[in-house]
C-alpha cells in the first residue's frame, strides 16, 4: 500500500451524518497521527482535523462540536475514523487523509466525496 485509502463518502440530506475511513499500515504499530483534509474543486485544500499518534485530537472551528476523529480499537487497527454529524450543503468536498510522523507517508489517497443537499 503506497499511500492512506479513504472510504465512506457519499450523498446525504442537511442534518445527516457520514463515517469516513483512513487505512494505513502506520496506524496500527501507532507510529502515524492523521490530518484530515477536505477541497472543494477550484479551491484551496482546508485543513479539517487531526489525530496525534498519541491521541491528542484538534479541530477546525468550523467543524467543532460536529465532526469527532477516532482510531479504531478492535480488529481494524490500521484505520481511523472522521465521524461527521449534523452536516451542511458546505460540508460538500472531497475528504482527503495525510499521515504524519516519524517513517509515515506524509501523502494522501485518492479522497472520498461528500455531497450534502439541502
Amino acid at each position: 500500500q503506497e499511500q492512506p485509502v479513504e472510504s465512506g463518502g457519499g450523498s446525504v440530506q442537511a442534518g445527516g451524518s457520514l463515517r469516513l475511513s483512513c487505512t494505513d499500515p502506520g496506524f496500527a504499530s501507532n507510529r502515524c497521527g492523521v490530518h484530515w483534509y477536505r477541497q472543494i474543486e477550484g479551491k484551496p485544500r482546508e485543513w479539517v482535523s487531526l489525530l496525534s499518534s498519541g491521541g491528542r485530537t484538534e479541530y477546525a472551528e468550523f467543524v467543532k462540536g460536529r465532526f469527532a476523529v477516532s482510531k479504531d480499537k478492535g480488529e481494524a487497527e490500521d484505520t481511523v475514523y472522521l465521524q461527521m454529524n449534523s452536516l451542511k450543503p458546505d460540508d460538500t468536498a472531497m475528504y482527503f487523509c495525510v499521515t504524519f510522523g516519524p517513517g509515515c507517508r506524509g501523502s494522501s489517497g485518492q479522497g472520498t466525496q461528500v455531497t450534502v443537499s439541502s
